[in-house]
């Protein structure tokens, strides 16, 4: 009987234990699927909505529910027009709270009125006429103009000097109006001539608006929440996302606008970079070149060698706010960027035509093309893993060192021949060679000066001069990234030429590896595209060299290769 009650408390035991492990996850994959449900049906609900809604289980800050007036600490906010809403009154406030139109008529006096959202004002906001902190109590207060950003307290709207009038704010010389695209949408066709005034005295304004085309897959995926950040500032038509819309189609836009006044902001890499000002090329072949825009960056991506060249930084992490980046916009000024054709023509292949490709940064063919192949190989495989620019860089270095002890470029002055404008180089025992067109190489190395102790020829960036360097290696590419070697200088040339007489090799133009078998490559000029340089901020390895530099320091209109790599300036 002993034995009979233990057992019998055993099997108690054990059903307990069961279904207290059983049970919790019974209920985590029931409400697993539930939320799966509940999303798939948010993301419908979302596509269909003229509001810019998104999801979050957790607002960063004290909100408010805009039609319940209750707060709540998950729901969906509009980045375009910022409403707020919990999921039971999500649907009430898509049909009752109107969003920012994108298009719209202009009052019959030719003004436009503020378009009012109460509550949930940003932090630190101060009322306009009273001049005190807006939305400092706890419950739904105080509203906000979506356009021009000006908020006021609820007890000072009555006294609000021209309280219906909205003059975009800060930014209106970056804003595409609303009642700006309704009227040259219904003049473009009908009455071309009235058409043609309204972009000329626009222009005559001074009016310079921006177009923000962002990569959300680029380095640390900073582009969603840039993406809403900057519909909240602008017109919300000026703001892409190039996962779902290409730069040609994006740059249509442009046409609409006064001819020369529009400035693109990319938010992304390199090569991010490379594929809008190729989209520009097409504009031209197009016969749209007096549409083309003026380009800036806001670096995003892993090596931002371009970004750093023309003063906008190595990287961006949310380390200034967006309305600091639009006023660096309209503080920067226009310069030209050579742009290198680089043609392929693989050997004993007569009948396929050569590959062609476009040049921003820099060509290379060695170690640190062979870096870039393992790196896109892995990312490919997996492109959640390299979700961190800090993750993609610990990468690279690990590549580099394994290239260290292999050393699958060695003797490549055996297998290629270089020539710089028709002359043939003699090459030191080199396993890379790297030819740039921009200050900057390897993510913030100043790859042409070296340790900067030996005089060098200046570099521009619109000079039609290619820079060659050779490396003997990882190893030494470490060391001029750490400025304790200098590159082999092998010359400057307007055409550069090299002949890969015989194995496979790896090789790169801006980030995009491939492995190549023998064959010729010529790099010769292509155009020049219209850039935005920076140069009130300082960039890394910078601060120990500004009083040195600044007596040095070229004018503005030097080229920033001049005033970057050389002073302490980009």
């Amino acid at each position: 009987a002993h034995d009979d009650c233990g057992s019998r408390e055993e099997w108690t035991l054990l059903f307990w234990t069961s279904v207290a492990v059983v049970v919790p996850v019974i209920i985590t994959l029931w409400c697993s699927a539930q939320r799966s449900k509940r999303k798939s049906h948010m993301k419908d609900f979302f596509r269909k909505s003229k509001h810019g809604w998104h999801y979050t289980d957790l607002f960063n800050k004290p909100t408010y529910c805009c039609v319940c007036s209750q707060h709540i600490l998950q729901g969906a906010f509009c980045d375009c027009c910022g409403v707020c809403a919990d999921e039971q009154c999500l649907r009430r406030a898509d049909r009752s709270l109107s969003c920012k139109e994108i298009m719209a008529p202009s009052s019959p006096e030719g003004a436009m009125e503020h378009r009012w959202v109460r509550g949930n004002v940003p932090l630190a906001s101060y009322c306009a006429v009273c001049k005190q902190q807006c939305g400092t109590q706890p419950k739904l207060c105080d509203i906000r103009c979506v356009w021009c950003q000006t908020t006021v307290h609820d007890d000072c709207m009555e006294s609000l000097t021209d309280g219906d009038v909205c003059d975009l704010g800060e930014f209106h010389n970056l804003i595409i109006p609303p009642h700006y695209l309704y009227r040259v949408n219904k003049l473009r066709r009908r009455h071309p001539d009235e058409y043609s005034k309204v972009l000329k005295s626009r222009l005559a304004s001074g009016w310079t608006p921006v177009l923000v085309l962002a990569n959300t897959r680029s380095g640390n995926n900073m582009g969603e929440v840039l993406l809403g950040e900057f519909r909240t500032l602008l017109n919300p038509v000026q703001v892409f996302d190039l996962s779902q819309l290409t730069p040609s189609k994006a740059l249509q836009l442009c046409t609409l606008l006064p001819p020369g006044s529009v400035q693109v902001l990319v938010c992304g890499g390199d090569g991010t970079v490379g594929w809008v000002l190729d989209a520009i090329d097409a504009m031209k072949l197009k016969g749209q070149d007096q549409f083309i825009p003026r380009v800036t960056i806001l670096p995003l991506g892993t090596g931002n060698d371009l970004s750093n060249t023309l003063g906008w930084g190595a990287g961006y992490a949310g380390e200034i706010p967006v309305e600091q980046v639009l006023r660096n916009i309209l503080d920067a000024e226009v310069v030209k960027m050579d742009r290198w054709k680089v043609q392929v023509a693989s050997k004993g292949v007569y009948f396929r035509k050569p590959k062609v490709l476009s040049m921003n940064n820099y060509f290379s063919v060695g170690p640190d093309a062979l870096m870039a192949l393992s790196f896109h190989a892995h990312r490919e495989k997996t492109p959640s893993f390299f979700s961190s620019r800090i993750i993609n860089k610990a990468v690279y270095f690990l590549y580099g060192t394994r290239d260290c002890l292999v050393q699958e470029c060695k003797d490549l002055d055996k297998r290629i021949e270089l020539e710089l404008d028709g002359e043939r180089v003699k090459l030191p025992s080199l396993e890379g060679i790297i030819v740039c067109n921009i200050g900057y190489w390897g993510g913030g190395c100043r790859l042409w000066e070296g340790m900067g102790d030996e005089p060098c020829p200046p570099t521009r960036l619109d000079d039609g001069l290619l820079e060659v360097v050779g490396v003997f290696g990882s190893f030494h590419c470490a060391q001029i990234q750490v400025k304790l070697a200098n590159p082999v200088r092998l010359g400057q040339a307007h055409t550069v030429r090299l002949v890969l007489k015989s194995s496979t090799m790896p090789m790169q133009v801006d980030g995009e590896p491939w492995a190549q078998g023998p064959c010729t490559i010529t790099i010769t000029h292509k155009t020049q595209a219209f850039m935005l340089y920076h140069s009130a901020e300082q960039t890394d390895d910078d601060d120990d060299e500004t009083s040195a530099s600044e007596t040095e320091s070229p004018t503005p209109h030097d080229s920033p290769r001049a005033a970057g790599p050389a002073s302490a300036q980009a």
